[in-house]
């Protein structure tokens, strides 16, 4: 406990203040970003949203009720269901939770079936439960659920179903893993580009630079929408899922490299002539031991700040792509994809739950911006 040191009678100084003074000036860079951070109470409420996303997104096959490719057509866009846990029966009141099954009526003016909500037949669910056999990130077979039907063939499509009766909650959950890694490993390949060309760039100067720059000011000058739409098309639609999904990654990572290219530049033009910089030279390191080790590590947290803002873009690309029917195809589960299924206004009349997935990406798109407007005030030394 600190005691207070009298300077002169009467009088008291607190000491805290001071340690605290004392820590600011002794505290690392990443220790004064992180308190600047966790002022930022939207950047905070973003980093929880967007780590839940990607728990999410690690744990699929776990979280998933049922296989998402798994369908019946006795349940074609089948409403939400409500998930009940207070059942009242004529022995008292029993808390569990359940479903309502379905009640198919047949609309005589539109001549199609619609489903009502049959209170007469209750479902039980149950947390941890044994369903569809799956193998945890391709490696260890389980069998448990986090929630499903007790019953295998009970219906349970708690935010509906889709044209051939497949359950939007599983299609939703499993395309979070590729919608959210398709951003991740996007951004790395435009990291690497973006830091190489950018500090080849600003460190060289002379013909080099302006000939990157002329190939930056090129891309940039091109219509991103159509660019996207013509290297989307020339992907051959007979390629696996798997090469079709690296492909849309390298499209884009081509296409998101030249603004951090720019940032790195800037950044090099004025780091250069440093005095550390000089150091490193004459000390015998090699130019790009100087580049990597040395000029890139002291504006790091620049780095971090644009690869979170620049996750966002990677996301709504592949989304627009894949919505546009040019990039990941089924049976590849993604957001984009699921979105396909809302093109047909008669299909969103009768089934508007198949815009969830579109809340989906406002969600981690929301979360990902603030979680990066937090970083870089974080990151700004002035702030």
């Amino acid at each position: 406990m600190t005691e207070a040191r009298p300077l002169t009678p009467g009088i008291a100084v607190e000491e805290p203040a001071q340690e605290t003074e004392i820590n600011l000036y002794i505290a690392s860079q990443w220790q004064l970003m992180w308190w600047r951070f966790r002022r930022h109470k939207l950047a905070l409420i973003g980093g929880t949203v967007t780590l839940i996303i990607y728990l999410i997104a690690l744990f699929v096959e776990f979280l998933a009720p049922t296989d998402p490719n798994a369908y019946s057509v006795r349940y074609t866009y089948a409403p939400p269901q409500r998930l009940h846990f207070i059942d009242r029966t004529d022995k008292g009141i029993r808390i569990h939770p359940y479903v309502y099954g379905y009640k198919v009526k047949v609309d005589k003016v539109a001549l199609r079936r619609t489903f009502v909500i049959d209170k007469t037949k209750k479902y039980p669910v149950r947390f941890f439960v044994k369903g569809t056999p799956y193998k945890l990130w391709g490696l260890i077979e389980m069998k448990t659920h986090l929630i499903g039907p007790v019953d295998p063939e009970a219906p349970m499509y708690l935010l509906g179903a889709d044209r051939m009766g497949r359950d939007m909650l599983s299609r939703m959950i499993y395309g979070t893993r590729v919608s959210m890694s398709i951003g991740l490993v996007g951004v790395a390949l435009s990291l690497i580009l973006g830091i190489l060309l950018g500090g080849i760039s600003g460190y060289y100067g002379g013909s080099i630079d302006t000939l990157i720059q002329r190939i930056i000011e090129f891309l940039r000058s091109i219509p991103t929408i159509p660019l996207w739409l013509g290297l989307g098309a020339a992907l051959p639609p007979n390629w696996p899922p798997l090469r079709v999904y690296f492909g849309i990654t390298v499209i884009l990572s081509l296409i998101g490299w030249t603004g951090l290219a720019r940032v790195v530049r800037g950044r090099f033009l004025s780091l250069r002539e440093e005095d550390f910089v000089l150091a490193a030279r004459l000390d015998g390191s090699s130019e790009l031991r100087i580049i990597l080790r040395h000029m890139v590590p002291s504006f790091l947290s620049h780095i971090i700040a644009s690869i979170t803002l620049s996750i966002p873009s990677m996301i709504l690309s592949e989304t627009a792509l894949s919505f546009l029917g040019l990039g990941l195809r089924p049976p590849v589960v993604s957001w984009g994809v699921l979105l396909q299924e809302a093109q047909n206004v008669r299909s969103v009349a009768t089934a508007p739950w198949l815009l969830i997935p579109g809340i989906a990406v406002v969600v981690a798109v929301l979360a990902l911006n603030f979680l990066g407007d937090g970083l870089r005030d974080a990151a700004d030394p002035y702030a």
